[in-house]
Order: structure tokens, then sequence, then C-alpha cells
């Protein structure tokens, strides 16, 4: 059995393949593949675990494990056919299912730093592919995307060229390339799905390829000017009336449930349905044919393409699904050849973790499920008064849990470490928590959060001169961010904190060595805040991180920590995120790209305050459903972004701002301001949520609601399809 492994190890490990010229005509691809890959009809499946093939009634038969399997492409050389498949490996080519090849060398890697054991390493690691797609006219030409940088093949996979990006932020959804119509002939264009420029093309052949964005005809989010994110775009072949092909493409969007034919001689979107449900995604457009099948939370559907009305999916394809679902998940996707489908078509299914709404697959998922929580201030643990006060809180409210800062804002640890790393490089806080608050909490079952702020550390980072902090190359000092520098007499006026740097795997063994000795403590969950980088500043430029290895992003940094995080801390371990990278698909500016994150973390913690979107999102009538539709898609788009490999629970406003829409609802009814948040993550993806309040302030929070009771708002959305209410093992339990 061949084994993903490492890049450096995979290219030792390559079996050569034939290789012909590019510029001689494929054969076209059958409905059924070649019967040198064995008589019997066999289904293909990509999946967290690795790539299996299935037999009719047969069990599960391993030809690759050890890494993710995302992408199944069939494509063809001068040679004849092949697969390509986007594993973490990088991209492997095979022609047998028995021998595969490194493709895609031209793709650029990312570094991630590896520290153990006081040791550090520098490894290059393939990038994840967002998506690969093959041109259905011509096999020889596919594009592939990474989240921020699109790639064409002309050779079947082989050789890339970069065709740059369409948008100034990355967030690749989707990718696809095909022969559109331009008059008599044809022109090869590739498109491209963005988490926030909604749809691109760019015509590959043209003198002076550009992109451009397409967007009208696309539904929007009420309030917003762009089309909302394309989850798939699926090329379909149709022939003119003397022989010659060219591609019909349909799209669907990921968290609206709509499906669309493109209009490309208009360049608009005309859709051809829409579901009933507020919030639903449409992924993996496939081709019966005749008609289009999709995968939706929960199961697939079919839909006509040219009436836009559903219709039955064949018996026998559920049977195909269910045997699927013996394959350790997450799956992604798989290939069923025709004689399986029960159509006239081979199928390439994709996004099937959508099959399974309710499974969450991460390590901790069960420990970490269900949790309503309260932001505790670690000055209020310090007392008996304040720890009374606390437990009464939770009781009275139904809820189950507290969050507690171990580590807070400026670094001061609120507990008397023993760790003599700790006692060397921490500060111990004259406000630490009672030698009695954990039991206290725990005689009452009630689940303890440990909060660890990271990278803002006043503390750590004047710790040694200065040796860990963000550094100020300048005026040769930690850096610190200017808010003003103010008239001729006046002094700038800073940001009130100091950071330490992302890249440091000093940093990054101090914080987990604080989350560890807290876990000793009896602690049941850790829960990183600040984990990202800076954005506040106008001498944001002047910032210097000295720990950057050559070739590390911001996200590699993230991933780095976080991976080493997840090798050391035998518990659930969350992430807080800004509320903007729950709801895309995105990492601009901070790092915190939640897809990409989702793989080293059980639950992700996004922060979808009301008062910090701008005052006009989502605030049409009626306005004062703001925080139940922010918390109603938020929940769900985090959800789907993370396909279900963590637990989505957000922090809800407990809290008042002198903002406009906060000056006209929350002082008017604050009750009511708090709680319809908490119906929008109940009616969404009810996983959770924690209150947040600085001061401890809770005079205005509500008991926690039972599922049926009704929104006492005007905008009451039913709940989504995604409905979750159970977990699922994962695979094999990270760092457990």
């Amino acid at each position: 059995m061949q084994r993903l492994v490492s890049a450096a190890a995979c290219a030792v490990l390559l079996c050569a393949a034939a290789y012909g010229e590019a510029g001689k005509p494929p054969r076209p691809l059958p409905g059924v593949f070649p019967a040198r890959h064995g008589d019997a009809p066999y289904m293909l499946v990509a999946a967290e675990s690795g790539l299996y093939k299935i037999a009719p009634r047969g069990t599960p038969m391993p030809l690759m494990t050890g890494g993710k399997v995302t992408h199944i492409v069939r494509t063809a050389d001068a040679a004849g056919e092949h697969w390509l498949f986007a594993t973490s490996a990088g991209l492997l080519s095979s022609r047998d299912l028995k021998s595969f090849e490194l493709y895609g060398g031209q793709i650029p890697r990312h570094i991630v730093k590896e520290y153990a054991g006081g040791e550090t390493r520098f490894v290059s690691e393939a990038q994840s592919l967002k998506g690969v797609a093959a041109n259905p006219s011509n096999p020889l030409v596919v594009a592939a995307a990474t989240r921020d940088a699109v790639f064409l093949s002309r050779d079947g996979g082989r050789r890339w060229a970069n065709l740059g990006y369409s948008a100034k932020s990355a967030g690749t959804k989707a990718v696809a390339v095909a022969d559109m119509p331009s008059g008599a002939a044809t022109e090869t264009v590739v498109f491209l799905s963005n988490a926030i420029a909604g749809l691109s093309y760019i015509r590959i052949d043209d003198a002076n390829p550009r992109w451009q964005d397409l967007s009208d005809g696309f539904e929007k989010v009420p309030t917003m000017g762009y089309a909302d994110e394309i989850a798939d775009i699926l090329p379909v072949l149709r022939t003119r009336a003397d022989g010659t092909a060219y591609a019909e493409v349909y799209l669907s969007q990921s968290f609206l449930p709509c499906v669309y034919r493109l209009d490309w001689e208009a360049k608009r979107a005309e859709k051809i349905y829409r579901g009933q449900e507020p919030a639903g995604t449409i992924e993996g457009l496939c081709w019966t044919g005749s008609d289009l099948l999709y995968t939706a939370p929960g199961g697939l559907s079919r839909l006509d393409s040219a009436t836009g009305k559903k219709r039955g999916v064949p018996a026998a394809l559920r049977r195909r699904l269910d045997a699927l679902k013996r394959v350790p998940g997450p799956i992604y996707a798989a290939y069923i050849p025709q004689k399986l489908s029960g159509f006239a078509e081979s199928l390439l299914l994709k996004e099937l973790w959508l099959l399974e709404p309710d499974a969450v697959h991460t390590a901790y998922a069960a420990a970490a499920f269900g949790k309503k929580s309260v932001y505790m201030p670690a000055n209020h643990g310090a007392s008996d008064e304040g720890i009374s006060r606390y437990l009464d809180i939770v009781e009275r409210n139904g809820l189950n849990s507290i969050v507690i800062d171990m580590k807070d804002d400026f670094g001061l640890l609120r507990f008397k470490p023993e760790d003599e790393l700790l006692r060397q490089k921490g500060y111990v806080s004259q406000h630490a928590i009672r030698d009695d608050f954990i039991p206290r909490f725990k005689e009452r079952s009630v689940y303890l959060i440990a909060r660890i702020v990271v990278f803002k550390d006043r503390h750590l980072s004047q710790y040694g001169g200065g040796k860990y902090a963000v550094w100020d190359g300048g005026r040769r000092q930690p850096w610190v961010g200017i808010k003003s520098y103010g008239g001729e007499d006046e002094d700038a006026e800073y940001y009130d904190g100091n950071w330490v740097d992302p890249y440091c795997e000093e940093v990054w063994e101090y914080n987990v060595r604080v989350a560890q000795e807290l876990i000793r403590k009896g602690f049941d969950e850790i829960q990183f805040d600040y984990i990202r980088f800076p954005t506040d500043g106008l001498n944001l430029g002047q910032a210097q991180y000295r720990w950057r290895g050559s070739g590390m992003s911001k996200e590699s940094a993230l991933i780095s920590f976080l991976r080493y995080a997840r090798r050391n801390i035998h518990a659930p371990l969350g992430i807080d995120v800004y509320g903007a990278n729950g709801w895309y698909r995105s990492g601009t500016r901070t790092g915190q790209d939640v897809e990409l994150l989702t793989e080293y973390v059980d639950v992700i913690c996004p922060m979808f305050y009301p008062s910090h979107f701008e005052q006009s999102f989502l605030a049409h009538a009626p306005a004062k459903d703001r925080p139940y539709r922010i918390y109603y898609f938020g929940t769900y788009r985090t959800s789907v972004i993370a396909r279900n490999t963590v637990v989505a629970r957000p922090w809800v406003q407990a809290f008042y701002l002198p903002v406009s829409y906060d000056n006209a609802y929350y002082n008017a009814d604050p009750k009511f301001y708090i709680a319809a948040q908490v119906f929008g993550v109940r009616d969404s993806v009810g996983r959770g949520y924690m209150y947040w309040n600085n001061a401890g302030r809770y005079d205005d929070i509500s008991p926690d609601i039972a599922e049926d009771t009704p929104y006492p708002g005007e905008d009451r959305s039913v709940p989504t399809p995604f409905k979750a209410s159970a977990v699922q093992s994962p695979v094999s339990a990270q760092g457990g």
C-alpha cells in the first residue's frame, strides 16, 4: 500500500508515469474508467484519513493513508487518462492507483516551523488546494487554486503557470476551467470564487489576460453590496449543430440555498433554484447527463436544470452513499462510475462531509459540545464573594461553564505556577485565583475554560531586553501601535498593549506550558485569545518579526504554533477569532484563516458582536432583529467554513458600546438585545455560546432558552437544515 508521506519522502517514492507531448489531442474521458484498473466497477473515496476504493457491497480498501485527500479529478495527457488527487502531501497523479507521482512542482509551498525537544526545524509543505478542476472538453487543461493564487496546467497537471489572483484578499472557495462560447468559436476561461469578491474570470488566451469580476444576478446578503460566496462552479458540455462543443456553467452558493445558470453573453447569473430555508448550503454540483446533483446538509438532492424543480434521488445511489459512510470520516469527495451511479454519466461528488451535518469531527467534540458559559474577570476568582457570585450566575441562568483569564491581556498569570519555566518568565498577579477556586466549581459540575491571551503580552515583551517582542526597528525597542502622533507640543497616543512575536517558538513553549499546568490543576479546556498579529497602529509598517523564518507567512506562523500546541495539550483546545474571520473565508491582516486553523483545534469562538460590525450591517427592517440575524447566519457560516471539524461556540455581546445601533437598541431593551443573540445561535447551529462582559456585569442576561421557546422578535428564521445535536469521534484523537 502506498502511503501519503512528506513531500521530501514522497519525491523518493514516486513511480514515474509515461508522459507525452502536451499538444497531442487526448482521448476523450470515458464514462467508466479503463478496464485495466479492474474489471469490477468500484468507487473512489477521498477522506481526512486517506484515499479508499470500494467495490459494490464491499468494505473500504485503503489505497493511501496517513494524510488528507480532498479532491479527485479525472484528466488526461498525451499518454492517456489518469487521476489527480489533491492531498496533504501535494498534488498526486496515478494511472493504476498503485503508484503515485508528485505533480505541481511549480505551485508554491509554505514554510512551517516545527519545535520539539528544544530543537527547531523548518519544513516545506504543500499548500492546501481549495479547488482542482479539468476542462471537460479538453482534459489536458487543468486549473487549481490555493487560498490566494490560481494556477493553470496545459499538460494534464504536470506543469503549472501562475495566473495571479482576482482579489486583494485571500479566500478561494472554488475554481473551474471551460471552453465558453464566443460567437461561432470558443474561448478558454478560468473561473474563480473568492470569499469577498464573488465570482471572477480570466480569458487565458488573450494577449493580455486579466481577471474580471462578475457579480450581477447572484443573491446578496441584505445590506451587502457584493455577491455572497460562490460554493461551486460546474461547466457542463453542450454541442452545437456543427458538432463543436462548448460549456454551459452552473453555480451555487455556500451559505444561501441558491443554484444559478451563467448567462455568459450577458455576463450575469440567472437563478434557477432558491430553497425555502434562510440559510443553507448547496455544494458539489454534479451533472448526471440530464440533471444536476448537489450535496446539501443531510444528503444529496437532484434538480431539473431546465425547470429548477427538485427530483428524487435513485435508491441505488442512496445505497452507494451508505457504503461511502464506512470510510473513516470526514469524507470530502467520491467518484462513482456510471455502472454504479444509476445515471448516464459517472459521478464526481464533492463536499460529502455535509452528508452528516450532526457529526462534529474533532478529537474532543463530546467534551466541548453544548457548553453555555459566562466570562468571569480573573480578579473575581480571587475572593470568596466573587466565586459565590458566579456560582449563582451559572445556576440561576441555566449555564454549565465559565471562562476565566489565567493569563490576561497584559501577560499576568492569575494562578501560582509550579513549572520552573513559568516561575522564571512569568509574573503572577496579586489577584490570582483562590486555592479553592477549582474545587468549588467542580463540586457543582461547572466546566472550566482557561482563557490564555497569547501574543498580546506586555510582560513577556519586556523579558530579556525585549528578545520576544514584536520589534520597532527604527526606535530599537518593543513595538507599540500608535493611535495618533499628536501636534507639535503633544506626545503620540499609543494603543494599550505590547505584542510578542507570533513566529517565536519560545513564546509558543511558554504559553503551552501555561496551558499544561492549568489542565493538571483541573481546568477542562484551554481557550487561546489574541492568537493573531497586531492590526492597529499608524506605525504598523514599522513592526518587525525577528523570529520569522524565510518564506513563512502570518498563516504559517499560527499553524506552526497551533500544531505545536495540539501535540502538547491533551484537552479540548479553542481559539477566539474576529467575527469577520468567522463570517468570511479569509484571514486578512490577522492570519486567522479559520479554514486552515480548524485542523488543530476543537472549538472556534467568533466574536460576532453587533457593535463591532458596520452599523448598517444586517440592519434592514425590522432593525431590532439585527443581533438575531448576525448570530443566526454567523454561527452557520463558521460551521460551514470549518466543514464541521470544530464546535462553533460564539461570544455573545453582553456589554454596551456607544455606537449608533447600541444607542438605539441596547439602551432601549438590553435583555432583548442579548437574548436575541442566544436565540440566533440556538436556531442556527446550537452547540453552545459564551457571554462576554469585561467588567463581569450580567444583570441583563436571561436564563437559557429551551429548544421549543419561540423567538420573541419579528424576524423568525426557521432552524437551519444544519441543526446539530450530536458529535462523532474523530479518526484519531489529536493529542489525546
